[in-house]
């Protein structure tokens, strides 16, 4: 399984140097692994409706995907308290993040 860096806060891990945000951590574990084989199945059915051409099929399965991502904190309100702003799919580069993910991306690259 592929690591990504998870920013020093734990909010957001890094893809191609753009910040996603991470689920979060306030959801008991079972109820995490519960909403991400959720979201795994509704991935799968929205490749599934694409591929087979059925539009219909694709937007309930792209309306459960969004629905996983809201229940797991990665989308919508953010789960954190302290007012900071969400950079979700912002990149790094040109967040708060920036010096941290330079650090990172440098030890990676050696």
């Amino acid at each position: 399984m592929v690591r990504y860096p998870v920013t020093p806060d734990g909010r957001y891990f890094v893809v191609r140097g753009r910040l996603w945000r991470c689920s979060s951590p306030a959801l008991p574990e079972v109820e995490r692994q519960r909403l991400t084989r959720e979201l795994m199945l509704a991935r799968s059915a929205k490749g599934h409706a694409m591929r087979a051409g059925d539009a219909t099929a694709r937007e309930a399965a792209r309306q459960q995907v969004d629905a996983a991502k809201h229940a797991l904190g990665e989308r919508g309100p953010v789960w954190w308290t302290d007012g900071a702003p969400d950079w979700n799919r912002h990149l790094a580069r040109n967040t708060p993040y920036a010096e941290w993910y330079e650090r990172v991306a440098s030890e990676t690259a050696e």
